[in-house]
């Protein structure tokens, strides 16, 4: 039953325990006529299910048609749009949360059969063909007979998983008390645009003491950092409903005008054609 096609095959108890499985890959996902049927409540339910730190023994991938997913691990935060996908190892300590409305495929796979995959957490850039496979992969018997056209499908995955370019919506989280004070009232207040030395103030250190701090922890001066902040809280508000002008409100900048350059120049589109192309969808010309 990897694939969700009635109410009740929502309940997690249901679901098979795929580190248990023997296989190389077990997928769960949900038919997309399912979606239409589930209430707001039971949708709080599902994305309460892995809000807690928690970890696997298989490397997970979890694949995001619908919906912004975000995945924090101890020393980072990654943001999953549509279209994208998450790569995690096993055995890393995570907790996923999703917003919006939620269509996912969750693959478990088996390190022995993943020695060429990513080591690390990050997202991924999903091909037509990832998609394709992962959706597929859900259909398959939990214990699906092994040699035949199963096997030969979580190989062709597997290869693709391998070539697939990691996406750049990652935001590293310094371990520092100190700076994860900076991080707490940011994320608090995001349109506050105080300068490194009001920050450094607020925390009793110098300028200079906070800009070596953050470089040794997050490879970033402060600008940068809390730029690639912004980034991942536009991209999950534009696309959960916000509009281009109440993100670059939201996030202090004088004009929308000022927000589209900045979006424009850290992920090469205006927000209308990088949302276009996550929906599969084109935009007037007007909107670039």
């Amino acid at each position: 039953m990897p694939i969700l096609r009635d109410l009740s095959d929502l309940d997690p108890a249901r679901w098979p325990d795929a580190d248990t499985v023997p296989r190389p890959l077990v997928t769960i996902g949900a038919d997309s006529a399912l979606w239409e049927k589930v209430d707001k409540e039971v949708i709080a339910s599902l994305k309460r299910q892995e809000v807690d730190f928690h970890r696997h023994e298989k490397h997970q991938l979890v694949l995001s048609l619908r919906g912004v997913i975000t995945c924090e691990v101890e020393h980072g935060l990654w943001l999953v749009p549509p279209q994208s996908a998450i790569w995690v190892p096993g055995g890393l300590r995570h907790r996923l949360e999703a917003s919006g409305t939620v269509e996912c495929y969750v693959s478990h796979i088996d390190p022995r059969a993943a020695a060429h995959l990513p080591s690390i957490c990050c997202t991924l850039t999903a091909s037509p063909l990832l998609r394709e496979l992962l959706i597929r992969s859900a259909s398959m018997p939990v214990l699906y007979e092994e040699g035949g056209t199963e096997t030969h499908l979580v190989a062709l995955l597997l290869s693709e998983i391998a070539i697939t370019p990691i996406g750049n919506l990652h935001l590293p989280i310094p371990a520092d008390t100190r700076l994860r004070k900076i991080v707490d009232m940011i994320m608090r207040d995001p349109a506050d645009r105080g300068t490194m030395q009001t920050w450094a103030r607020r925390i009793g250190m110098s300028e200079r003491s906070l800009a070596r701090l953050l470089d040794r922890e997050t490879g970033m001066s402060f600008g940068r950092w809390r730029q690639q902040l912004h980034l991942m809280l536009a991209v999950k508000w534009l696309e959960t409903g916000a509009s281009v002008q109440q993100v670059a409100v939201d996030l202090g900048y004088e004009s929308a005008g000022n927000f589209v350059t900045m979006f424009r120049k850290a992920l090469g589109s205006s927000p209308g054609r990088y949302l276009a192309g996550r929906r599969g969808h084109s935009v007037p010309c007007q909107n670039a």
